[in-house]
């Protein structure tokens, strides 16, 4: 328990938020002129977060004239959704735009909330004046897919390029899309890997950007393929990883995202205009992972890497909940499941801003920005909580806690002291809108 005194002070620097139009004013001054935000979350099915990031998100865009939105998703799957809010594709709605979400967990980016917030920006960008914003994917799950996509490209503007690409690729042809399967037995040796041909590919679709960008004359088709070829040069080299151990496979996947935002940036930056990007991604992701014990460990993320590329330019917010529902799974590729949040655990950074008996508010944390004690506050190592795609109340310490220093990792934490959970629009069997009994996890 924190004494009356740490409280008090946390409760005085918390910045309430109730619903209106000025709730995020703080914000938006501590964004000042920053070109990145990153917007997290404290876990991947929570209603709540969604929701707040999206109205953010539209001040950033309205207010502070952010041009494109980034998130925790594969490139073609995002893309079509990009290609919707820019009024372009076959996609009537923001459902059809969505539905290329198709792999575990789809409820991430297939819910009420996101469905929403494309809506929102599909209209906004019919009727701004300005260039539209865009929608964007970072992760690289997606290598197949990508394959399929830089092919798609190639027999529109090179057949012959298209047919060397389809040379190169077939290194992959079986395992029938399972990129697992390959990795393990690339890892092992058991097969030749498909290094040399992805880099390759790569290479020489960079080398002929200029001739494509002349015959095809679209810069924007171009930089879509360029992107999805160098998904499949990290994704191969990810998956080749991950049976390796978990430090160089997160690594590498962080640094594809980061990677990914950087091209972006240049991409979009037009006229002398550096492009400002949103980003939504998990806590993990986002947060500066140097506070942390991950960071210990050898692992960076894309908020490290971000802080490092773009000092002064990017800010880190962090979001937190003490309990409430959620939206997960048991295990990987299970169905999704209405689960109930545990409280808290003593000693966590979710417990010390459960006390402070405030429902939902905004603590400032960056030096210069916050009250010196409650910094100082924020400083001490805590548990905190962090709940993926799968949750697991039963092993709740061992399964989804780590060590931080949360005045280091945020440059702001967005506190919500009870939750809900995300509303997948295919929810299946395994779902359910009624809560959980009080006695879920445990059947006691």
């Amino acid at each position: 328990m924190a004494t009356a005194h740490t409280i008090n002070a946390l409760r005085a620097a918390a910045r309430p938020l109730t619903g209106g139009e000025r709730d995020y004013d703080a914000l938006l001054d501590l964004v000042g002129d920053a070109r990145f935000v990153l917007l997290g979350e404290a876990t991947h099915g929570t209603h709540e977060f969604y929701a707040e990031r999206a109205r953010i998100t539209r001040r950033l865009i309205e207010d502070k004239g952010f041009h494109a939105v980034a998130v925790e998703a594969d490139w073609p799957d995002a893309y079509r959704v990009n290609r919707y809010v820019r009024g372009r594709g076959d996609d009537r709605d923001a459902n059809e735009a969505l539905s290329g979400f198709k792999r575990f967990p789809n409820w991430m980016w297939r819910n009420t909330d996101v469905a929403a917030f494309v809506t929102w920006l599909h209209h906004r960008n019919a009727r701004a004046a300005h260039r539209p914003v865009g929608f964007y994917g970072l992760d690289l799950y997606s290598m197949f897919t990508s394959i399929e996509e830089v092919l798609r490209y190639l027999d529109e503007v090179d057949p012959q390029a298209a047919r060397q690409a389809r040379e190169r690729y077939a290194c992959f042809d079986h395992y029938h899309e399972d990129s697992q399967h390959y990795g393990y037995t690339a890892s092992l040796d058991l097969s030749a890997s498909c290094e040399e041909g992805v880099i390759e590919q790569l290479r020489q679709l960079q080398q002929r950007a200029a001739d494509y960008m002349y015959r095809d004359g679209d810069e924007e088709a171009y930089f879509y393929a360029q992107q999805n070829a160098r998904l499949v040069k990290n994704a191969e080299e990810y998956y080749r990883t991950m049976f390796r151990g978990r430090v160089s496979s997160w690594n590498l996947r962080d640094s594809h995202m980061a990677e990914t935002l950087d091209a972006l940036a240049h991409h979009l930056s037009k006229d002398g205009e550096p492009a400002k990007i949103v980003v939504w991604e998990h806590n993990s992701h986002i947060g500066d992972a140097r506070a942390t014990e991950m960071g210990e460990m050898g692992e960076w993320n894309v908020g490290e890497l971000a802080r490092k590329e773009y000092d002064g330019q990017t800010r880190l917010i962090g979001f937190s909940t003490f309990d409430g529902f959620v939206t997960a799974a048991s295990e990987w590729d299970a169905p999704a499941e209405h689960k109930r949040v545990r409280p808290g655990m003593q000693g966590s950074y979710e417990e010390l801003l459960h006390e402070t008996g405030l429902p939902r508010f905004l603590l400032p944390l960056r030096d210069g920005a916050s009250d010196s004690a409650v910094r100082q506050t924020m400083l001490e190592r805590r548990l905190e909580r962090a709940i993926g795609v799968i949750y697991l109340p039963r092993t709740e310490r061992r399964s989804h806690y780590f060590a931080a220093e949360m005045a280091r990792q945020f440059d702001a934490v967005i506190h919500i002291d009870h939750t809900t959970a995300v509303r997948p629009l295919d929810a299946g069997g395994g779902w359910h809108a009624e809560e959980p009994p009080e006695t879920y996890p445990t059947g006691i």
